[in-house]
C-alpha cells in the first residue's frame, strides 16, 4: 500500500487509539489489518482518500469480505473499524454508519465441568514448566480473567494476604478479583521457581524476561490439557468460561458475574445465562416424570 492519505489516515487513527483510547494490543492488531484492508480495496476502486469513500463504496467493501467467504463476526469487527477510523478522522459524514453485518448464529462458550478440571488441575507438576502451566490454568480459572489480562500482570498485583489480583481490563479499566485458595496455592509454589529476580516484573516471564507470549500459553495449555486426559483441547479462554459459568449456577447473581468478568455491560455477561439455561433443562430432562419418553 503506498504513501497516501489512506495510509496517513490509518496511522493516525490507530496511534490515537493506542495513546489517548487506551486500546489493547489485541485490538490495536486487529483494526490495523482491517484498515489496511479497507485502505487497499479503496485503492483499487479509486477511491484516493478517506473523505472520497461514499455509502455505496462502503457496502461494496462490505460484500466483498462476505464474497471472500469472512463471518459475521469478522465483518463486524472490520465495520467497527471502520467506523472508528471516520470517527477519529472527524470527518462531516461517516458512510459506513448504519451498515450492519450479516447475522450469525451466536455460538455458546465451551466450558469443562468440575469433575474435568479436577483432574486438570489436581495432578502433581512433572517439572518447573508444568508448574508454571499449572499456576496459570489455577489463575485463569480462579479469577476469571482473560489471557491478556494474565500476561499483564505483575508482581505488585498479586495481594495475598486479601487473596486478590488487581487486575487492568479492557478500556485500561481495573478491578479487583478474588483468586481463590487453589491459585493461592499454586502462585506460591511457582513463585519461588520463576525467573529472574524483578520484584516489579511479569507474574510468568519470558526467557528475556519480559511477559511470555499469548500463543506460548496457548500452546503450552493445549499440552497441558492433552497430558492430563481431556477429551476436548484447553485454551485459555475456556478456562474463563468455565470460572463463569460455575460461578453463575452456584449462585445465579449475574451482576456479580459481570463484575468478577470485568464486562462493561451485562447484555456481554448473559451469555452465560444460556449455559445455565441448558442445564436446567438437562436437569429438567433427566427428573421430570413428564419429560422423559415412555417405553412400551
Amino acid at each position: 500500500m503506498r504513501e497516501d492519505a489512506w495510509v496517513k489516515a490509518v496511522s493516525a487513527c490507530l496511534d490515537r487509539l493506542a495513546y489517548e483510547r487506551r486500546y489493547s494490543p489485541h485490538t490495536l492488531s486487529a483494526y490495523r489489518r482491517d484498515l489496511e484492508d479497507l485502505a487497499r480495496f479503496a485503492d483499487g476502486q479509486g477511491c484516493a482518500a478517506p473523505a472520497d469513500m461514499t455509502v455505496e463504496l462502503a457496502r461494496r467493501y462490505v460484500a466483498s469480505l462476505c464474497r471472500a467467504g469472512r463471518g459475521g463476526r469478522t465483518v463486524a469487527r472490520a465495520l467497527s473499524a471502520a467506523r472508528t477510523l471516520y470517527r477519529e478522522l472527524t470527518l462531516r459524514a461517516n458512510p459506513f454508519r448504519g451498515i450492519k453485518a450479516p447475522r450469525t448464529p451466536r455460538s455458546l462458550p465451551h466450558d469443562l465441568t468440575v469433575d474435568a478440571l479436577q483432574g486438570l488441575l489436581c495432578k502433581a507438576p512433572a517439572d518447573d514448566l508444568e508448574l508454571r502451566d499449572v499456576a496459570i490454568a489455577e489463575l485463569l480459572y480462579g479469577a476469571g480473567l482473560r489471557l491478556s489480562e494474565l500476561l499483564q500482570l505483575r508482581l505488585t498485583d498479586l495481594d495475598f494476604a486479601q487473596g486478590l489480583v488487581r487486575v487492568t481490563g479492557k478500556g485500561r479499566r481495573e478491578r479487583l478479583v478474588p483468586m481463590g485458595h487453589s491459585a493461592h496455592t499454586a502462585l506460591q509454589a511457582w513463585l519461588p521457581r520463576r525467573p529472574g529476580a524483578d520484584p516489579l516484573g511479569p507474574v510468568f516471564p519470558g526467557p528475556t524476561g519480559r511477559p511470555l507470549g499469548a500463543r506460548a500459553v496457548q500452546k503450552r495449555l493445549a499440552l497441558l490439557g492433552r497430558r492430563r486426559g481431556l477429551d476436548v483441547p484447553l485454551h485459555p479462554h475456556m478456562l474463563r468460561h468455565s470460572f463463569a459459568s460455575h460461578i453463575l449456577q452456584s449462585s445465579q447473581d449475574l451482576r456479580a458475574v459481570q463484575e468478577l468478568l470485568g464486562h462493561a455491560h451485562l447484555t456481554t455477561t448473559q451469555i452465560y445465562t444460556h449455559l445455565d439455561y441448558q442445564q436446567l433443562a438437562r436437569v429438567y430432562d433427566a427428573a421430570h416424570p413428564r419429560a422423559r419418553k415412555r417405553t412400551r
